[in-house]
């Protein structure tokens, strides 16, 4: 288990399950897990922390439950940062690694003089953060209801690969849910993790959608602890490139 670092919060850290506390106790190592609803309030407090470029798209952003979802998710980056560092969490400077399909600067994020490798997420009350030796991504996704499950595997079919598809199709429908969330967190994280994103094709990625991850050449992709009602994923680089385009 890890725990926070000192200068990230005054609690101490909790499992998943623990609704009192903000930080969640993590058994894979490099990953950590806030909630954006118990440490807005602290968040907010260390908001000098940010940078000019964050600052600026923080107050860029209309609803306050998405500022305090993107305050939250940017300090915690930089403490954790600044603890694994052992630098000032504000004097991070953070830049844009070339992107691998068209070579702009849209690629990665990264830390300037520093061989850290880093991928944050957000989504409704979560936020995670996964540190690797080598090129990461992770990505945290709030489980759809399942009411919704049809709409949004409909309208994700054009970003899934068809033998995911196939899969989704062939679940009963109260399964369907979960399944859609750990594919897509999934396939995110490996996007985020080449540095392409979106800007890739999601489509020809498999990862599927059953209990155990498949992973691209050259790739780890594993399921990881998230709070109750979000699946998240990470994925590692453990080698050569597969194909993103």
């Amino acid at each position: 288990m890890t725990a926070a670092p000192a200068s990230a919060t005054t609690a101490p850290a909790a499992g998943p399950d623990d609704p009192a506390q903000p930080w969640l106790t993590s058994p894979v190592p490099g990953l950590w897990a806030v909630r954006v609803s118990l440490y807005a309030e602290r968040a907010r407090e260390l908001e000098g922390l940010l940078d000019g470029d964050e600052r600026a798209r923080l107050q860029g952003i209309r609803r306050a439950g998405d500022r305090d979802q993107y305050r939250v998710a940017h300090v915690a980056l930089r403490q954790l940062l600044g603890d694994r560092l052992g630098r000032d969490p504000a004097q991070v400077r953070f830049f844009r690694e070339a992107c691998p399909g068209c070579g702009a600067p849209h690629g990665r994020p990264a830390v300037s003089d520093a061989p850290l490798h880093f991928s944050l997420s957000h989504a409704g009350d979560a936020v995670l953060v996964a540190f690797a030796d080598s090129p990461v991504g992770v990505d945290v996704e709030q489980r759809p209801a399942p009411e919704l499950a049809a709409q949004v595997a409909s309208e994700m079919a054009e970003v899934l690969h068809p033998a995911e598809r196939a899969e989704l199709s062939a679940l009963p429908a109260g399964e369907r849910p979960a399944a859609v969330a750990r594919c897509w967190s999934r396939k995110e994280a490996y996007l985020k993790g080449v540095g392409i994103g979106l800007g890739g094709n999601p489509a020809l990625t498999y990862v599927g959608t059953g209990a155990t991850p498949s992973a691209p050449p050259g790739w780890t992709v594993a399921d990881v602890p998230a709070f109750p009602d979000y699946v998240a994923a990470r994925a590692v680089r453990t080698g050569r490139l597969g194909s993103v385009s």
